[in-house]
């Protein structure tokens, strides 16, 4: 299991996220805010890991590693959201439903490709990984949220940044899974 490709999956999937995460850790707790991220973000990479493992029964590795284009897909694919029209639910529901709306498609076409290849006991050790990072990412951006120059900085640049992390997950994808190789083979 490559941790890094982990770690910067995550990333690239939630960088549109931080900065929304501003918003709600301003408006509510800071454990009510980790509890919703946490509970969403732990659905939507169970459906990865589930959906991967299927596909994964059908098909061999190197035609999963197809997959890749997803995440080449997404970064290609303009999709500004709307992070402005928060219902009127309580704290939890709200940053659930909020990152669900948001970071479900990003999601699940970047961790499928990501997830497909582990192991349970691997896909268990990444959850923890997730976790771990998720609390700690949270409370940083509490910490900063509220100086000027970041929350510039992240309406500025954190769409570009994130397309280049999604393409470079895609091209590690088609690497990893040996497509590049067997495609090399058959010329």
């Amino acid at each position: 299991m490559n941790w890094w490709i982990i770690f910067i999956t995550f990333l690239a999937v939630n960088l549109d996220f931080f900065f929304i995460l501003i918003f709600l850790l301003d408006r509510y707790s800071l454990r009510e805010v980790i509890i919703g991220y946490l509970c969403a973000l732990l659905i939507l990479v169970t459906i990865s890991f589930l959906l991967g493992k299927a596909l994964a029964v059908f098909l061999p590795e190197w035609i999963l590693g197809v997959l890749g284009i997803l995440p080449i897909y997404m970064a290609l694919h303009d999709n500004d959201e709307d992070p402005d029209h928060l219902e009127k639910h309580g704290p939890i529901v709200t940053t659930l439903i909020t990152y669900l709306a948001v970071c479900t498609g990003c999601n699940l076409s970047i961790f499928l490709p990501i997830l497909t290849g582990l192991t349970v006991q691997q896909f268990i050790q990444a959850i923890g990984f997730v976790v771990i990072l998720s609390i700690a990412i949270v409370m940083l951006i509490k910490g900063v949220g509220n100086i000027p120059l970041i929350k510039q900085l992240m309406q500025r640049y954190s769409e570009i940044l994130m397309k280049i992390i999604y393409i470079s997950v895609g091209c590690y994808v088609f690497w990893d899974s040996g497509l590049i190789t067997h495609l090399i083979r058959l010329l």
